[in-house]
């Protein structure tokens, strides 16, 4: 089992040192149900894509931006927020690592 706040230094860590500006880390694979770790440098986008059925995006570090056409999330430490089911996009507003809860079909 991952200890999440090890996980996600490590991956803040590995984030700062790519070129990219971004690290992940599936840290749970049960099908359907997936968790992953994802750390973005500030100012670092995950581009616009399609929304899996059922998702959550738990804030660990950081502040991020969730964006989507029915409008935009601001997120915080510590925030839980539902995936919106439409093609949606991630910045981060500060170093961040937030886990995704997605369940694929």
């Amino acid at each position: 089992m991952d200890d999440l706040n090890v996980t996600a230094e490590e991956h803040l860590t590995a984030a700062r040192a790519s070129a990219h500006g971004r690290s992940a880390h599936l840290v749970l694979q049960e099908p359907p149900l997936r968790q992953t770790v994802i750390a973005l440098t500030e100012g670092t986008a995950l581009d616009e894509h399609n929304a899996p059925p059922a998702a959550s995006l738990l804030v660990l570090r950081g502040s991020v931006r969730l964006t989507a056409a029915s409008g935009d999330a601001e997120l915080a430490a510590g925030t839980l927020h539902p995936i919106p089911q439409e093609r949606h996009g991630l910045l981060a507003l500060s170093d961040a690592v937030v886990l995704l809860t997605a369940v694929n079909d």
